[in-house]
């Protein structure tokens, strides 16, 4: 470093942030938090940030570039262990406005600021790079920028909701925070956030020379960020943007998405220190409700899971061996995520509509047709199933008849590696009764996928007695190459979703059965928070699905399966044949209108929920998972379980289990035992405060 500029830090010392002069004049400053991996906003690092910008303006370069001194990407957001400490203490306000307060003096710099953006750019690093003049962005596809925030029941409190609308115009910004979609190098660049995309290599320099040069943003730009922010503008968008967000997230359960529109509708006008002072309090009041609480846990529950599939799961080539809708979008998936994967079943029709179903699976994801061949060329028929003898990993996703099981294994096993892993997507079948004439039992799992495949992000592995570790630890990193969330599960019949689910379904069954509407039963359940209606779910994973998971649950469980899903008739299974418990057109249910006049039972809300959370209450009792937190996140990501309520287990310890018991022993008295509390209830775990 120069003298003079080492001067400027005399005395300041510096564990979080690297200052490097260049010799055009620029200085860089590297954001590399100390004793992490990633970086993240933590206070001490803002308080370093402060300092060093205080001798800054100072003594000013000819410019500054805000950069990352990690390799693994610029700034992934505020430290939410930090965030969960404010909000516990009741100094969240105090956190908000010094994030505000150093990122204003970053923006009133008397020189040219610049944010050099390579890899993930997540909320406050997509704040910093708001409060700089101008932002040059990697064209790494690893590079992505976004405001998650509204995921977390918050939204952008360091500037984000004030700045951002202002620079790239009201409706883009908006649809930004609002959904929490992160955008590439690329499309940042098309909405005016970013003012230029470069190779990697490229990137310090790039900004440096912007710094020294400059740049004016496009008319077109400009306009758009003055006139979708005038009062008349804001008049019009915000009730728009209000009902679009309404279909999806309900302000009752989801307030951010609603509040940040109220924020900008009311100060979207004022200056910048108006807007800001209305961004902070509007988050500071977020941050304290049960939603936000919720959703943060969900998130530190979501890095658990990922932190389960480290390593190298030692698997390129997979063989799926049914070629149904499961095992179909099983080796489909696969496929897509870069495995090569071959695709067994008894005879060639069966396998033609799953490469069909493939192929639309690739042109839906693969946005650069150019590359979709490719993708495809990874996922083969195999008919004679010879993939088998050189994949690394085999899946079976055949029918739920434990003895057709076994007996494909008994043909299937002795073709396999060495190292081979053997697993059943079976859904609810003890693996100990599955594991019979298995020479490698260690090397034998279950991997339990969700339908539709594509869109669920859970993926329960299945234990058994005689199940190795490594085999536990192979199948999680292969769950993340997935993208998907590996959670570790007891072989006992239904796992955990499809036990807690099923108590849930049967009921919402039995109800319809006693006469109430499907649309009435629907509308309670979504009520409640769940993402689809009960009965409408049953239709969606077929009612012969679920038909065969009763055959495997109701007498384990000590329950009665309804007459609908004791004999299901052909073309009759659900969406999948057009007809079910509704009929179904283009994908969508048609539900039957209710009767004039008809009020739903005053107790159709807990006779739907109460038996999932007592049945979740037992499976902890039973120890299915590991601890609470296992199970509340198994069954977010394999039910949809309101997210908002963070999960059975979260939602429990809110309303009181005293409560809950007393209202299941009322629920007992009025329709029957299949309502009487299940072992577990006095469970310590469930008195916990929610953190």
């Amino acid at each position: 470093m120069a003298d003079a500029s080492a001067a400027r830090f005399d005395g300041l010392r510096l564990r979080h942030w690297r200052p490097e002069p260049r010799p055009d004049g620029v200085l860089v400053l590297y954001f590399d938090r100390a004793d992490a991996a990633v970086n993240a906003f933590s206070q001490d690092a803002l308080l370093e940030l402060a300092a060093a910008l205080e001798r800054i303006a100072l003594d000013p370069p000819k410019g500054v570039v805000v950069a990352s001194g990690k390799a693994s990407g610029f700034i992934a957001g505020a430290d939410l262990k930090e965030f969960q400490e404010f909000d516990r203490k009741g100094t969240v306000d105090d956190a908000i406005r010094r994030g505000q307060v150093v990122f204003q003096s970053l923006a009133r710099l008397p020189c040219p600021t610049v944010a050099a953006i390579h890899g993930f750019c997540m909320g406050g690093g997509t704040e910093i790079s708001l409060a700089c003049r101008y932002r040059v962005a990697s064209n790494d596809p690893s590079t992505r920028i976004g405001l998650p925030e509204v995921q977390l029941g918050i939204f952008p409190g360091w500037g984000g909701s004030a700045r951002l609308p202002r620079l790239v115009g009201a409706p883009a910004a908006m649809d930004m925070m609002l959904t929490g979609r992160a955008l590439s190098a690329s499309a940042a660049r098309g909405i005016g956030l970013v003012d230029k995309v470069v190779e990697p290599a490229n990137l310090v320099d790039a900004a440096a020379t912007l710094a020294l040069r400059g740049t004016t943003r496009p008319f077109k730009q400009r306009v758009l960020g003055w006139a979708t922010n005038t009062l008349l503008a804001r008049k019009l968008l915000a009730p728009q943007m209000t009902k679009q967000v309404a279909r999806k997230a309900p302000k009752a359960f989801y307030p951010a998405p609603h509040a940040l529109i109220a924020t900008w509708e009311r100060a979207g006008g004022k200056g910048l220190q108006g807007r800001l002072d209305a961004e902070r309090r509007a988050v500071v009041k977020l941050a304290g409700t049960p939603t936000a609480r919720n959703l943060i846990r969900i998130f530190f529950l979501t890095e658990r899971l990922k932190a389960l599939g480290k390593g190298d799961p030692g698997i390129a080539r997979v063989h799926v061996v049914g070629a149904g809708v499961m095992g179909g979008d099983i080796a489909a998936w696969a496929a897509y995520k870069g495995f090569e994967v071959t695709l067994q079943d008894r005879e060639q029709r069966f396998i033609d509509p799953a490469l069909q179903r493939a192929q639309a699976l690739f042109e839906k994801k693969v946005k650069d047709p150019a590359k979709r061949p490719a993708v495809a060329a990874r996922l083969k028929g195999d008919l004679a199933g010879d993939g088998a003898a050189t994949a690394d990993l085999v899946i079976e996703a055949i029918i739920e008849n434990p003895d057709a099981k076994r007996a494909l294994y008994e043909t299937l096993e002795p073709r396999l590696k060495a190292d081979a892993l053997l697993t059943t997507n079976t859904s609810s079948i003890p693996l100990v009764e599955l594991r019979e004439h298995i020479d490698r039992p260690a090397q034998f799992a279950g991997l339990h996928y969700f339908n539709p495949v594509a869109q669920m992000p859970l993926v329960e592995i299945i234990h058994h007695d005689r199940m190795a570790p490594e085999t536990e630890r192979r199948l999680a990193a292969f769950c993340k190459a997935l993208g998907k969330f590996p959670v570790p599960v007891a072989g006992t019949p239904g796992f955990l979703v499809n036990r807690v689910l099923f108590p849930y379904m049967l009921e919402a069954a039995t109800a319809h059965a006693d006469g109430i509407p499907g649309a009435v039963i629907d509308k309670a359940a979504v009520k409640f928070g769940m993402p689809m209606g009960p009965i409408e779910l049953l239709d969606t994973v077929g009612l012969d699905v679920a038909a065969g998971v009763g055959r495997e649950l109701a007498p384990f469980l000590g329950l009665q399966v309804p007459a609908a899903l004791g004999g299901v008739e052909a073309g009759k299974r659900g969406k999948k044949d057009g007809q079910g418990l509704y009929a179904w057109k283009d994908g969508k249910a048609v539900k039957p209108e209710v009767p004039a006049g008809y009020e739903a039972p005053a107790d159709l809300e807990d006779r739907l929920i109460l038996p999932l959370l007592n049945e979740a209450v037992a499976c902890l009792h039973d120890s299915v998972v590991a601890d609470a937190d296992l199970l509340d996140a198994g069954v977010i990501f394999g039910t949809g379980f309101a997210p908002f309520r963070g999960g059975p287990i979260a939602h429990i310890r809110s309303v009181g289990p005293d409560a809950l018991v007393a209202r299941l022993q009322a629920l007992q008295a009025t329709h029957g035992e299949r309502f009487a509390p299940r072992p577990g209830w006095d469970n310590p775990a469930l008195r916990e405060a929610n953190p």
